[in-house]
């Protein structure tokens, strides 16, 4: 009883799902930054997870896992799944005895389905997001699409949960894995609306600042700086970032204008 697109930009696979069901993100999403993503959904079957990755890691397609997944399943009329790979369309299915509305939806690169919605309103909504938001980052655009369905009307039984799983090559934390973004809202009245809440912090503390944006920490820059940081009590830019976790943002000899707005900003104060 879920809706979720699953989406492939350059290098990079996401899944985005939202549900009246606790912790959804626990159970629906897999991805491999090498291979691809899928969403198992409806009576979710949880060996579809590593099922489905194993086979996209063989170079399978993801029509033909879908179809594998589904032959291999004595229960497949009650399940929901959708799959991308590296290359061309993504394929979805869902089995004719998935609560209606059942449905689902694919094309380059996604593969967007939802059960017990409101009607094939919410496919299209999403569909339409996604597509729209072709200039966005992967996890921008995924939640922009979650959105679009979440006000579509969704889930016909309401919200309780979502998450937003991204992942690429040496995306992750500190370059060591692959996870770009693993946010979950587990149970809240407006999942989708907390999920933008916590992709903007994500964003502030492990994104990676703009080159073209960098300021050289020099003259009354540098002062300013420095005053600042030794009214939060401490002696060095880098003591301070590592404290509010913008570690990731640090460049030597130059400044982000992001770590420099936080740096700045009221609430900061005694940080």
């Amino acid at each position: 009883m879920t809706f979720s697109i699953v989406a492939r930009s350059g290098a990079a696979f996401g899944i985005a799902v939202a549900s009246k069901f606790l912790s959804v993100g626990a159970v629906v999403p897999a991805a491999d930054a090498g291979a691809g993503a899928l969403a198992t959904q409806a009576t979710a079957n949880l060996r579809y997870r590593p099922q489905g990755l194993t086979l996209l890691r063989t170079g399978v397609r993801p029509a033909d896992v879908v179809a594998g997944l589904v032959a291999a399943d004595g229960e497949h009329a009650y399940r929901q799944v959708g799959v991308v790979g590296p290359h061309g369309d993504g394929a979805t299915y869902t089995g004719e005895k998935c609560l209606d509305w059942a449905g689902g939806t694919s094309g380059d690169g996604y593969a967007i389905q939802g059960n017990l919605l409101t009607g094939p309103e919410v496919i299209d909504a999403m569909e339409a997001a996604w597509l729209e938001a072709a200039d966005a980052d992967l996890d921008r655009r995924l939640l922009a699409a979650l959105a679009a369905g979440d006000a579509a009307g969704g889930d016909r039984r309401g919200r309780q949960s979502a998450t937003l799983h991204v992942v690429a090559p040496g995306a992750g934390y500190g370059g060591m894995n692959d996870t770009a973004c693993d946010l979950r809202v587990d149970d809240h009245p407006h999942p989708v609306t907390e999920l933008h809440r916590l992709l903007d912090i994500h964003t502030l503390l492990f994104g990676t600042p703009d080159p073209d944006t960098l300021l050289d920490l020099t003259g009354e820059l540098a002062h300013e700086v420095r005053r600042l940081v030794a009214a939060r009590g401490h002696t060095t830019l880098e003591t301070w970032a590592g404290v509010e976790n913008l570690e990731n943002r640090l460049v030597p000899g130059r400044i982000d204008p992001v770590v420099l707005a936080h740096l700045r900003a009221p609430d900061t104060q005694g940080s």
